[in-house]
């Protein structure tokens, strides 16, 4: 997966079971990109669009499974996360592989950059987030590392943080 627009890119490489939901994915996507689950998204495959159950603009993200977007005519598929800030993600299958018995999935195996944080206004307004961020003349600077954390660093990305907050989530 990786943040439309971003550069350098944000992006994360991750195993999940095919089987897997979009609503599932959706619990995944927010793991493995950091962000925190409070704000309303959607997945558009093949021009239709998913979301949450009881949704009138979408049909149900529960009932389609990876396997029928990435079968052997894999389909584009995009996954908006808080549509008023914009935070696009293009979602792309690198290969099918068999499931390893000593492996638990979903897993992180690389990435690149930190999550923006929610509230940032998008790519671009991120860009803005952190000139601000790194200007201490600028008159929101404490409230900016506040929002952020003291231990907040654009260039860095931890797998095995993610790899934690992966197993702690429940995608039945």
């Amino acid at each position: 997966v990786e943040l439309v627009d971003s550069y350098p890119l944000i992006w994360r490489c991750f195993q999940v079971p095919a089987s897997l939901t979009l609503k599932q994915l959706h619990l995944v996507l927010q793991a493995v990109m950091g962000w925190p689950g409070t704000a309303p998204h959607s997945f558009k495959v093949n021009g239709q669009q998913y979301g949450p159950a009881g949704n009138s603009e979408s049909e149900d993200e529960s009932a389609i499974a990876l396997s029928d977007i990435f079968s052997s005519n894999p389909q584009p598929c995009f996954y908006t996360y808080n549509p008023q800030e914009g935070w696009l993600h293009r979602l792309e299958l690198d290969e099918a592989l068999v499931a390893q018995p000593d492996q638990s999935y979903p897993h992180c195996l690389d990435g690149q950059r930190a999550c923006p944080p929610e509230q940032s206004g998008g790519v671009w307004g991120y860009e803005d987030f952190l000139e601000r961020l790194n200007d201490p003349e600028e008159p929101d600077y404490a409230e900016l590392w506040e929002q952020v954390g003291l231990d907040f660093d654009p260039e860095r990305f931890d797998p095995q943080a993610v790899n934690q907050h992966l197993q702690a989530i429940t995608l039945s």
